[in-house]
């Protein structure tokens, strides 16, 4: 390394000090000069007290890193403690910030400067973002949170140890890949619940309908269409919503199927960007019809929390017990049954049968089999929908969604011909 390459190094170093020494200092800006522990003008000197002695252990040796190390905690733990009496502040955030510049601070000399850079950035985000994280946290409810540590649980600590080969009649049961297939339904599932309470019914139509489709297109149109009977005034506003879910389901079922068998997007594309297409159009026209009315507080929809682990199993049951059916189905019957089991299938929930015909369509059955197959769950899936509008909200409602169903199936009929 020579001079220039250090120069530019320990600036580095300095920068990344300086730069969380301002978040530090607006965070701390109320206290004043005699309590305040390190501002901006410390936090750089600390920096740049790692860079410098990063530089000297690589002539003098890393004893003179770890020594330093060793004198700065020894300070910063003498502050903390001195802090602690005087304004009975246990809180711990800024000397780990402080740790955290003088090893980036080092790291920008000796190490990987991008990584110490990439490290400052992130601790500058995780620190600014207190507010947001702690309002997060309290909107989580402890049974959310037990749900989803149960999952994770059970998918770090059991499927490594679940057997990856075939059980059953052509082995088409494989109870690896069925519990990974479990966790990614609820992941993606639990992702847009999770993200839907986060937002909040506020965020407005296109953002609730988006993250309910990603979490329960069926839940969010029970949702609305509950709505509708009692707020017959929100009913384009309500209509859109749900045409955009719909939508949205499409295009979730693509990415599942995708991750699970890559060569059938090309050909599922096209149903699938028409049909959104068609939901994105309705949702357009159906939002100028509502004229700007807001879904308020009302949208505020009880989704079930997909990742519990009862939610979960019942799932896999239900997956294992498709693979099963479609594997005699297609003994028995051949293309034809397929068919006709995708459009049972898609009665009740059209992601188990779509990926079972995604794993099936790496061999077992011809691609154009499988993506007819999801396409026409999907599209049963969305007649249901459109039943359960017409079971529980009013004629004008109805309507619209009936309009709506009648463009998306179209749009993938027509989709599924071109691909």
């Amino acid at each position: 390394m020579d001079g220039t390459e250090l120069f530019w190094r320990l600036a580095l170093a300095l920068g990344i000090g300086f730069l969380i020494g301002i978040e530090r200092g607006r965070h701390t800006r109320d206290e004043g000069g005699g309590v305040r522990i390190a501002g901006v003008r410390t936090f750089a000197l600390m920096g740049l007290l790692g860079g410098v002695s990063a530089a000297l252990a690589r002539d003098l040796g890393g004893w003179v890193l770890a020594a330093t190390l060793v004198t700065y905690g020894a300070l910063v733990i003498a502050a903390h403690v001195l802090r602690t009496r005087e304004l009975k502040d246990f809180g711990i955030t800024t000397e780990v910030a402080e740790l955290l510049v003088f090893l980036l601070g080092a790291m920008a000399v000796i190490g990987d400067a991008t990584l110490a850079a990439a490290g400052a950035v992130a601790t500058l985000a995780l620190l600014s973002a207190k507010p947001v994280l702690h309002r997060w946290v309290q909107q989580i409810k402890r049974l959310e949170l037990t749900a989803a540590v149960e999952l994770l649980v059970l998918s770090v600590v059991l499927l490594p140890v679940l057997p990856n080969r075939g059980f059953g009649p052509g082995e088409v049961l494989n109870p690896y890949e069925l519990w990974w297939l479990v966790v990614l339904v609820a992941g993606i599932s639990f992702a847009g619940y999770f993200a839907m309470k986060l937002a909040g019914p506020r965020s407005g139509l296109f953002l609730t309908a988006v993250l309910g489709g990603l979490a329960s297109s069926t839940a969010l149109t029970i949702s609305f269409a509950k709505l509708g009977r009692s707020h017959p005034g929100m009913t384009p506003l309500l209509a859109a919503g749900i045409a955009l879910a719909a939508g949205i389901m499409f295009v979730r079922l693509l990415v599942l199927v995708g991750l699970v068998n890559g060569a059938l997007v090309e050909a599922l594309a096209w149903p699938v960007g028409l049909a959104l297409l068609a939901s994105l159009m309705a949702a357009a026209l159906l939002g100028l019809e509502a004229r700007g009315r807001d879904l308020g507080e009302q949208a505020t929809h009880r989704l079930a929390n997909p990742s519990e682990v009862a939610t979960a199993l019942t799932f896999g049951a239900m997956l294992a017990g498709i693979i099963l059916l479609s594997y005699y189905v297609q003994e028995w019957l051949g293309d034809a049954g397929l068919y006709a089991l995708a459009a049972v299938a898609g009665l009740a929930d059209a992601d188990a049968i779509s990926l079972s015909f995604a794993r099936m369509g790496l061999g077992a059955i011809a691609a154009d089999v499988a993506v007819r197959g999801i396409v026409i769950a999907a599209v049963v899936n969305t007649l249901v929908k459109l039943g359960i509008v017409a079971a529980l909200a009013p004629t004008g409602l109805t309507k619209r969604i009936g309009a709506v169903t009648a463009a998306i199936a179209a749009a993938a009929g027509i989709g599924l011909v071109w691909s």
